[in-house]
């Protein structure tokens, strides 16, 4: 049997699946990445831990302006209109702030390792969090969140009615660990190798794109890592002026070991007898 030149790594084995809901969210590449989904018990949570960071707040505002007021610095009514207007400015600016600021995440997600994202697993900007804040006092009506635990009830992602309009939603973040190296099975060949120029005409985004296919390779099907595979190698290997590949995925991994490993692990070239020409995954 001819020993097969698939992609093979060493990583560590993919976790139980969470109790929380799974998104699944495809990236341009068609690379598939998933994220777990807040439950209404944890984002609830950290809205109490918020609720509690938020009292403090405005109890710390409410002394300072009872002892404005004993000294007459005010009228009364002028230190409960400004009670009242700090109630609003905290409820509202308090997590637009810290969500700008911490990117998507309050001192209440952030114990609770939560974080609003865009439903494409993107970043949210300053518009995202001011337009799904506007929406929480629709949320709240008519009492202790009662629209938006209904909503959330049923959609599948667990939005609120803030989240649906921004187009957010909010994702339980995992421990974020060092990822193991990746291990090329078999290892490149010097033949192979030397196929390659020193530096493959390669962009930052491709790759990044390369190295998550390789860190799937194992738990896809044969199909579909080559289904991905040809996606991209077919641009690459007419680039280094090859227009055909046999084997997209072993390129890939070649590429990918070229520009981690470098040249200084690999011997001097071996050709065939019948053409003189180094090996590789080309036709």
């Amino acid at each position: 049997m001819v020993p097969s030149n698939r992609v093979g790594l060493t990583q560590r084995k993919p976790s139980a699946v969470p109790l929380d809901t799974t998104a699944e969210v495809e990236t341009p590449e068609h690379i598939r990445f998933h994220y777990r989904i807040a439950g209404p018990a944890r984002r609830a949570l950290a809205y109490s831990i918020d609720l509690v960071i938020r009292g403090l707040i405005v109890y710390a505002i409410f002394i300072l302006l009872i002892l404005t007021f004993i000294s007459g610095d005010v009228t009364e009514g002028a230190s409960f209109g400004a009670i009242a207007v700090a109630l609003f400015v905290i409820e509202w600016g308090y997590y637009v702030v810290f969500e700008t600021v911490w990117s998507g995440r309050t001192p209440g997600k952030r114990m609770l390792r939560l974080r609003v994202v865009k439903e494409g697993g993107y970043a949210v900007n300053f518009n995202d969090i001011v337009l799904r804040n506007l929406l929480r006092a629709a949320d709240i009506l008519p009492g202790i969140y009662s629209i938006g635990a209904l909503v959330m009830s049923l959609d599948t992602r667990c939005r609120r009615l803030g989240d649906l309009v921004a187009g957010t939603m909010v994702v339980v973040e995992e421990r974020g660990m060092l990822g193991q190296p990746l291990v090329i099975h078999p290892p490149p060949t010097p033949a192979e190798l030397a196929t390659l120029p020193s530096r493959p005409p390669v962009s930052p985004e491709e790759f990044e794109a390369i190295e998550l296919f390789l860190r799937r390779c194992g738990r896809l099907s044969t199909a579909r890592e080559d289904e991905l595979a040809e996606m991209l190698a077919p641009n690459l290997a007419k680039r280094m002026g090859h227009p055909r590949v046999t084997d997209a995925s072993r390129l890939l991994a070649l590429i990918y070991h070229r520009l981690t490993v470098g040249e200084a692990t690999v011997p001097d070239p071996v050709v065939t007898p019948a053409t003189g020409r180094p090996r590789g995954p080309w036709g």
